[in-house]
């Protein structure tokens, strides 16, 4: 039987046996009375067992697995025999009796044995049989008892106190089945509910794991992390694994439907990075043919020593690369390396080019800095011979200047205007000997010369506010020059 807390090991002979226990657990042998015998001789005790031979260490070696002894029979009060013992008697002959009502029904025959020894033994059959209804009733509070195990266990206990030989209240037994009978009915009701409960939890948590994988599956576009996706799929599929393993099992209609929406919501991810992938590869491959395309340009034009033009083709062949998206990472960075190869030797060489045009606009800067010293050691003039004379001098140092060449761009604006003032005060005397020589020069001069003072008198407020100091270098250069015309007007 399933419910193995129902059954217990029996301790209880047939009538027909010959064997007897007594109180003490002691068992003696009975037998059948002889013709003309009126009473049985008593047996003898069994003599003392021999010492057993110590077994050799061959016979250890096959020596049979030890078996686990059976658990020692339940230990009755006098008090629970004594009220079972009322239900029976003994008569003349051996014959055990038990009441049930008002009727007397022979359960056996215990010859050769007194009525007492009789009777305690089928009292204690009966007590056996109600051991078993209080386990059976300790087994249904169990939480792991199973329907089928309260439905076998209850059919056996039937057919045990049916007709049992034993000495006892067997309708009190067999009410207190139909009580456990009916425990046992409501119990399978509430294990029936637990399981239907418990269905339903599981079918619910199942339902949650699906649902999560349709979102995932709807929500599937452009903008799709497809790994990290693919790991989110992969743990919903473990959690289901999971479930299955540890949850109760689900009823196959259920469970095949619930598996058929999960299965589909994979394969539509499945497909959809697959598409993916193809894209993605297809868009790589025109990506490295664009880019190889890049490459035998930029290759082409990396000797050129023509750098304003070449850098900016250099330029654009760059905004090219990045507009044309990626390759794979490890096509990607091979392409890069290469068109990165060919852009240095570009780079590199006009660089190389630029340290010594460098060097060499710092030698010029030097020269034109003595060139306009020379220049400026011309001034102060006084009068129109001595312009004519720094005319002639400084059309000669404009000479020089002009065929040393360019000097650093920073210095370029400075040293171009200290010429520059050179000429222009060079300039105001030839301009007021010219003045002075034209008729007409008189009406002028006091016109002119109101003028110079409004304009010296300017630049003097701009000197002061200016704080730039190759600003303020110019301002006051053209201070110089307007006061030599201001001396040559007066």
């Amino acid at each position: 039987m399933a419910d193995n807390t129902a059954i217990t090991p029996e301790n209880t002979s047939t009538p027909q046996e010959e064997h007897t226990a007594d109180a003490a657990g002691q068992v003696a042998a009975a037998t059948t009375p002889e013709a003309g015998q009126t009473q049985s001789a008593p047996v003898p005790a069994e003599p003392p067992a021999k010492p057993k031979a110590v077994p050799s260490p061959a016979a250890l070696a096959h020596k049979a697995p030890h078996v686990k002894a059976a658990p020692a029979a339940p230990t009755y009060s006098q008090e629970e025999i004594d009220k079972a013992e009322a239900f029976g008697r003994v008569d003349e002959q051996g014959n055990v009796f038990v009441r049930e009502g008002d009727q007397e029904r022979q359960v056996g025959q215990f010859p050769n044995a007194d009525a007492k020894e009789a009777l305690n033994l089928y009292a204690r059959r009966y007590l056996d049989l109600k051991e078993k209804l209080n386990l059976f009733a300790s087994r249904l509070r169990s939480p792991k008892i199973k329907a089928h195990e309260i439905d076998e266990s209850i059919t056996s206990l039937k057919e045990e106190t049916s007709q049992p030989e034993a000495v006892g209240d067997l309708a009190a037994l067999r009410t207190q089945l139909d009580q456990l009978a009916e425990q046992g009915q409501a119990r399978k009701a509430e294990l029936a509910q637990a399981r239907k409960d418990a269905m339903a939890k599981a079918i619910k948590e199942r339902t949650a794991i699906v649902e999560k994988a349709e979102e995932l599956a709807a929500s599937l576009g452009d903008s799709t992390n497809w790994r990290s996706t693919a790991d989110k799929f992969r743990s919903l599929f473990e959690q289901w694994q999971h479930h299955q393993r540890t949850t109760i099992r689900i009823d196959k209609a259920d469970a095949d439907a619930l598996w058929k929406r999960f299965s589909s919501a994979r394969t539509t991810f499945n497909q959809a990075r697959r598409k993916w992938a193809q894209q993605r590869d297809a868009q790589r491959t025109e990506t490295k043919r664009i880019k190889e395309e890049i490459i035998a340009e930029a290759d082409q034009i990396k000797d050129s020593t023509n750098w304003g033009p070449t850098s900016h083709q250099f330029n654009e062949l760059m905004d090219r690369w990045k507009q044309a998206g990626r390759a794979g990472r490890q096509d990607d960075d091979a392409l890069w390396a290469r068109f990165r190869q060919a852009a240095d030797v570009f780079f590199n060489a006009r660089q190389a080019d630029r340290d010594k045009t460098s060097v060499n606009e710092r030698e010029n800067l030097t020269k034109k800095e003595a060139l306009v010293a020379k220049a400026e050691a011309l001034l102060p003039v006084k009068d129109a011979k001595a312009a004519k004379q720094a005319r002639q001098e400084l059309a000669k140092i404009q000479e020089e200047w002009d065929g040393i060449g360019f000097v650093p761009r920073d210095d370029m604006r400075r040293i171009e205007g200290r010429m520059d003032a050179v000429d222009r005060q060079i300039k105001a005397v030839e301009d007021a000997a010219w003045n002075q020589s034209d008729p007409e020069a008189d009406a002028r001069v006091s016109s002119f010369e109101q003028q110079l003072a409004a304009q010296l008198e300017d630049l003097d407020r701009r000197i002061a506010a200016e704080q730039d100091p190759a600003k303020k270098q110019e301002l006051e250069a053209e201070k110089a020059t307007k006061e030599q015309w201001m001396n040559a007007v007066r």
